[in-house]
């Protein structure tokens, strides 16, 4: 995929997020489901709240403010594939799972408009980014910016496959 299939695949990810959110029933929204874990309201903050923070790193490696450091052999394979491995749950890192909380749909509307005006602006700086500049990432290391742009679809699409478990357990 190019940054065009990534940019689309990011904005078709976000309209099944606001389509999910209307269908879900406002007394489960901010309740902790059955099986524990986070609610519909904080799985909804940590995916936009991190993919506006990952906007941010996108931003700064296109500028060329980074590294040059090397890209791991198995984040590539991660990249190239356009999923995190299957039946392995991670761990958001202590840096983001301390950022969440529980918010109203609308809040989480408003948190979903930004990000998606932020992609928009970001998406243009992709055309200049000199592509051996990279930011870190707390748990794949250094991305460079289209790496950055195809992260935050493969963790936006991955959390859908949180909101299904959710859903499955009431």
């Amino acid at each position: 995929m190019g940054t065009i299939s990534d940019y689309r695949w990011i904005q078709q990810i976000v309209e099944k997020y606001k389509a999910k959110l209307k269908e879900i029933d406002d007394a489960q929204w901010q309740a902790t489901p059955p099986t524990q874990g986070w609610s519909y309201s904080e799985v909804y903050y940590h995916i936009f709240d991190a993919s506006i923070l990952s906007l941010i790193q996108l931003t700064e490696s296109a500028k060329g403010r980074g590294k040059i450091k090397p890209t791991a052999f198995a984040v590539k394979l991660i990249l190239f594939l356009g999923m995190l491995p299957p039946g392995k749950r991670f761990k958001a890192p202590k840096t983001l799972t301390e950022r969440v909380k529980k918010a109203g749909k609308d809040n989480i509307q408003v948190l979903m408009d930004v990000f998606l005006k932020q992609l928009q602006a970001a998406y243009p700086k992709l055309k200049k980014a000199d592509l051996s500049i990279k930011a870190p990432h707390p748990k794949m290391g250094y991305l460079n910016a289209n790496h950055w742009l195809r992260f935050i679809a493969i963790h936006l699409n991955h959390h859908l496959k949180q909101l299904k478990r959710i859903e499955k357990s009431y």
